[in-house]
């Protein structure tokens, strides 16, 4: 058994641990493309953009590596796996639970969106709904837990969710070596987290959230991690209320800073990822373009910036009866 396999309490985020876990979770998840497109195309500044289109992920966004990860690299106990979640993170637990044949289930709140819903159900996890947000999918899971011993998976504050999520920045490095930035929408933190260990400063990490939900803005203003707003159209994937305790010492560290979007300028990303590339995207997936779009982030001349596009639950919406009915 390799070392990596060990379970530990303290797991290193570090590029070696990265590159490691990427070898054992290779078999199970997809190299998902990225789209050079220019700016100008999209109605932003112009320039070259990479978007890195990982709601072509298993189960529709990078949450599934972070879950195959805790499931590869843990033992799961007879009574199996628990998690709570917005909704993509439920999917992603679940489908990864489906292929290695572990029980699994998955606590979410009311306000997970239909689609997320039905992925998990439809990857046959046991589904519980209830609850106003993510804190109470959260409280619930662990109350599960402590009476039937299945093993918590972390959406985001647990050292494999990183450590799976960080394999992200690994591929997009082989895909678009020369990015100058990375523009990442931000919930509990797991995925900025993932890719600033992954770059450690080499390549500029800007989170981006949504003015509603300002977990990282809220953390770093306060120097540790404290309850934030958690409203907005992007509830359901990017509003935990606050980011993880693993999370922030790394996101204080290597993210250059965060910007923040409205709904408005979430719901217009989406609009024009689905009219330029045919790209549809839920509003958590297209917060991290919004920055550009509205212009809450403006590159300078020639830098290369690169887009992470994560999140793709959701129904496909016909952009131009929106448009006409307005």
């Amino acid at each position: 058994m390799p070392e990596i396999m060990l379970e530990t309490t303290a797991v290193p985020v570090s590029r070696a641990r990265i590159a490691a876990t990427e070898s054992v979770i290779r078999p199970h998840i997809r190299r998902t493309p990225v789209a050079e497109v220019d700016g100008a195309d999209l109605g932003a500044t112009p320039g070259r953009l990479v978007l890195k289109l990982e709601l072509l992920q298993h189960s529709g966004s990078f949450k599934a590596r972070g879950a195959f990860a805790n499931l590869l690299l843990r033992q799961a106990p007879d009574a199996g796996v628990v998690a709570a979640s917005g909704g993509n993170h439920g999917a992603a637990v679940a489908f990864a639970a489906k292929q290695l044949g572990v029980p699994a289930t998955v606590f979410v709140p009311a306000i997970s969106s239909p689609a997320k819903v039905e992925r998990i159900r439809s990857y046959g996890a046991h589904l519980v709904v209830g609850g106003e947000g993510y804190a109470d999918a959260l409280a619930a899971s662990e109350a599960w837990a402590a009476r039937t011993g299945a093993m918590p998976v972390h959406a985001f504050d647990q050292d494999e969710t990183l450590l799976g999520q960080g394999t992200l920045a690994l591929e997009l490095e082989h895909q678009a070596p020369d990015l100058d930035t990375v523009l990442v929408a931000v919930g509990g933190g797991g995925l900025v987290a993932g890719l600033g260990a992954w770059y450690a400063g080499s390549v500029k990490v800007v989170g981006v959230e949504p003015e509603l939900a300002p977990t990282l803005t809220r953390a770093l203003e306060a120097g540790r991690p404290v309850d934030a707003e958690a409203g907005g159209i992007a509830a359901d994937s990017l509003a935990p209320r606050r980011v993880g305790e693993r999370v922030f010492p790394i996101a204080r560290r290597y993210v250059d800073h965060v910007v923040l979007v409205s709904d408005q300028a979430i719901r217009g990303a989406q609009e024009t990822l689905w009219r330029a590339l045919r790209v549809v995207a839920e509003p958590g997936g297209a917060a991290a373009f919004a920055a550009l779009a509205s212009g809450g982030y403006r590159p300078q001349a020639g830098e290369r910036v690169g887009v992470i596009v994560s999140g793709g639950n959701t129904v496909a919406v016909d952009f131009s009866r929106q448009a006409t009915s307005r």
